[in-house]
């Protein structure tokens, strides 16, 4: 008998702000909100599993963002927030490689890896985002994670990887982030989305559009930080609002598995205090 356990279904979590206006940004705050990251059906083996309570630092980032909203009541600014909330676990209600999920985007996705289950879970909710922001006064689209151990190899630790797609990349979005990040101590690096990201996440066979993975881990995967922000375009469906589009969309990937804070330990509020220094400093 396959026992399904109530307290590990998934839920997403939706939080909105509208300041008095005149509103000049709407910002979409999409966050990785992984209660507890076994791995799943590919189960972190060999003690790397400790310290998984920590995967929803993404989703808690944006119930932070919201904390300074209610505080300060910034005039200019309209916030969506998502929490994408999920146990990965091992059980009924896993999923397995070469499993083909349809995406919200209608994108048929084959599963390469159970533990790349971060981009998994916002990538819908990244996609209602897309839908809203099209009516919406100048939207910018962020999803934000503890994503990669590979942007911990790249980086370091204490440091938050941002990287733009087209849109944003033409108002240099990530480095007004280093900028801002820097000005309160809260520092960025900044990565490039490139033409291998995308080809590395097409489908390989006519039965998926868009491969989640491969069966290595992140940490093992050249450009294993930055691929994640191309999947999460294409299986979106937000790769139909780059630069070239009558409709472009700016959205930017924060991946904050570095700037959480080492483990054990008390995690950081990474990237809250940058974003605040982005769109509440210069007013």
């Amino acid at each position: 008998m396959r026992k399904v356990i109530p307290r590990h279904n998934a839920r997403v979590i939706k939080l909105q702000y509208e300041g008095e206006g005149p509103i000049t940004d709407t910002i979409f705050l999409v966050g990785k909100g992984v209660t507890y990251d076994t791995g799943g059906a590919d189960v972190k083996a060999g003690g790397v599993m400790a310290g998984m309570h920590r995967d929803k630092g993404g989703a808690s980032a944006v119930a932070g963002f919201f904390e300074i909203l209610k505080r300060l009541k910034p005039s200019h600014l309209k916030v969506y927030g998502t929490m994408s909330m999920v146990r990965n676990s091992i059980g009924a209600n896993c999923y397995v490689s070469d499993e083909i999920i349809t995406a919200r985007s209608g994108k048929r996705v084959r599963v390469g890896n159970t533990d790349a289950e971060g981009r998994m879970a916002m990538v819908d909710c990244l996609c209602e985002a897309k839908e809203k922001a099209l009516n919406e006064v100048n939207p910018h689209l962020y999803t934000i994670a503890t994503l990669t151990g590979h942007a911990i190899i790249a980086m370091g630790p204490g440091y938050t990887i941002a990287m733009d797609n087209g849109p944003a990349n033409e108002i240099k979005n990530s480095t007004q982030l280093r900028e801002a990040g820097d000005a309160v101590g809260d520092m960025f690096e900044v990565s490039t989305i490139r033409r291998e990201d995308y080809v590395f996440h097409t489908g390989k066979s006519e039965y998926e559009d868009v491969l989640q993975c491969n069966n290595a881990p992140s940490s093992r995967t050249p450009r294993g930080h930055q691929s994640p922000s191309a999947f999460m375009i294409m299986a979106s469906a937000l790769d139909a609002h780059g630069i070239d589009s009558d409709n472009p969309l700016k959205y930017t990937h924060l991946d904050i598995a570095g700037s959480e804070g080492e483990f054990p330990g008390v995690p950081t509020g990474a990237p809250i205090t940058a974003l605040y220094s982005r769109y509440f400093g210069k007013h």
